[in-house]
């Protein structure tokens, strides 16, 4: 089973990228299950959203404690310590920052994934929401997802512009940089 944390602020399509990824599994011929948690549901406000996908139905309906994958929306709320000690052995990061991998040298015993979210979606023709981008960038880092079940699901629920939000996954699915545990780029 794939457990999969979201976390970053509200405004920023958190809640609606897990959707999407849990419809992009969907569609891969996966049962996912998806959820979120927040408190005070105001723009900013930091949130969390959740996503378990298994090749068979999901009885399980409880909190992820120890995702499989964490994915950071904003590496201003980005804390490797909490992260690591929460991450399931084996586990993967995908942060949306600007920064370089050198950044993140304390996270070398993990795949990690970067991608510069924003600037992913301004490529495109979108013009501060990035939430696309990182569903797409997070189907090539897991390799869980080949690119067309992602982008169907992009254009099936995004509510506006959805050819410009199917172009911002498509590209960070290719732009993604991944690099393996130990430092070698993937």
């Amino acid at each position: 089973m794939i457990e999969i944390s979201f976390n970053g602020r509200g405004g920023q399509g958190v809640v609606l990228a897990s959707q999407m990824l849990g419809l992009a599994f969907f569609k891969a011929g996966k049962y996912p299950q998806c959820y979120s948690v927040f408190g005070g549901e105001r723009r900013g406000a930091p949130l969390a959203s959740f996503l378990r996908v298994d090749d068979r139905k999901i009885l399980l309906k409880c909190e992820i404690k120890n995702p499989s994958d964490f994915i950071s929306f904003d590496d201003s709320l980005f804390d490797p310590a909490t992260v690591c000690s929460m991450l399931k052995p084996g586990g993967s990061i995908l942060i949306n920052t600007r920064r370089s991998r050198e950044a993140f040298s304390e996270l070398s015993a993990y795949k990690l994934g970067l991608v510069n979210g924003l600037a992913v979606a301004r490529q495109a023709g979108l013009d501060r929401f990035y939430n696309t981008a990182m569903v797409g960038a997070y189907g090539a880092f897991s390799g869980y997802l080949a690119k067309d079940p992602i982008l169907d699901a992009v254009r099936e629920m995004t509510p506006a512009d959805p050819e410009n939000n199917v172009k911002a996954a498509s590209l960070a699915f290719d732009q993604v940089q991944i690099i393996e545990p130990g430092g070698a780029h993937g």
